[in-house]
């Protein structure tokens, strides 16, 4: 009898226990948010008619300059093969209100803006057109849900090591590449030349060194400040840049690799260099969620 009236407690707190893991998982139900799904649905079925197309037909990008070809197709390669996958688990995932994976989703999102982009304005007039500013508009509008429903939230890291470190590869990733465009628009700017990489592509303007040079570059520069600042802010935005790092490392290693098979190109330091960047980037993620603590966040 003494036995029994001992185990009582231990079966109170098991059924407490029980009791707020239901009361979490109900409370983690109701904050579900179906637009994450939806929109990443859509944005997912764009895509793959997107990549389909480029793929499969042949003369679809007939237009281009063969570099610039061979730069698009393996643009769609990625976008079907890469972030696809990503876009679809990390929506799942954050709709279910993960939230670490939500801001995995938003540095998806981030991407998708900076691809598009490229494809509205650096691509020849084609029959999917308004398919890219669809996916434009579709992949900007969720950022915005993403940031407006993220900003409220109070993020730091437990490291201050760590802190310094995301700053500074920030900082230095921001001012080098900032240093490699420049010294090719300049002298060029100066001497009224076209610069020889635009010419390849044989475009008006390269729309990477205008997504670059005016939103990008300053947005990491910026997040490099708010680090040392120790900005909220600055937190929610680490895993955002570190995403869309990561991804675009993975994207101009593989175009390198296409173009160095179709002879438009030779030698892989820039698959060496964006491999050693993606990995980098990847141990910095894994780091900051390792670290990252919040009242609403864990």
């Amino acid at each position: 009898m003494p036995g029994k009236l001992r185990s009582w407690p231990r079966k109170a707190r098991r059924i407490q226990r029980s009791k707020i893991l239901q009361q979490t998982i109900n409370q983690m139900r109701n904050n579900r948010q179906p637009f994450i799904l939806i929109v990443s649905f859509v944005l997912t079925g764009l895509i793959i008619i997107i990549s389909l197309t480029g793929i499969l037909i042949s003369d679809f990008y007939s237009a281009e300059t063969a570099n610039w070809q061979a730069q698009s197709i393996g643009q769609d390669i990625v976008d079907l093969f890469v972030i696809v996958p990503c876009l679809i688990i990390t929506s799942v995932f954050a709709y279910r209100n993960n939230n670490k994976t939500r801001l995995l989703w938003g540095g998806v999102l981030c991407y998708l803006i900076y691809t598009f982009i490229i494809y509205c304005f650096g691509v020849h007039f084609n029959r999917l057109f308004v398919v890219y500013c669809f996916t434009l508009g579709l992949s900007f509008y969720s950022f915005l849900y993403f940031f407006l429903h993220r900003n409220q939230e109070q993020v730091q890291l437990k490291s201050k090591l760590l802190t310094k470190i995301i700053a500074i590869y920030f900082l230095i990733i921001s001012v080098g590449f900032y240093v490699l465009w420049l010294s090719e628009i300049i002298p060029s700017a100066v001497q009224n030349t076209i610069p020889q990489a635009l010419i390849v592509v044989g475009l008006a303007t390269n729309p990477v060194h205008v997504i670059d040079l005016s939103v990008i570059l300053p947005g990491l520069f910026i997040t490099s400040i708010l680090l040392f600042n120790k900005n909220t802010l600055g937190f929610i935005l680490v895993p955002v840049f570190l995403v869309f790092s990561i991804l675009m490392n993975i994207t101009i290693g593989a175009l390198q690799v296409i173009m160095v098979q179709k002879g438009i190109e030779s030698g892989l330091s820039v698959l060496i260099l964006m491999s050693i960047l993606a990995i980098f980037s990847a141990v910095l993620l894994f780091y900051y969620f390792k670290n990252a603590q919040a009242g609403n966040y864990e």
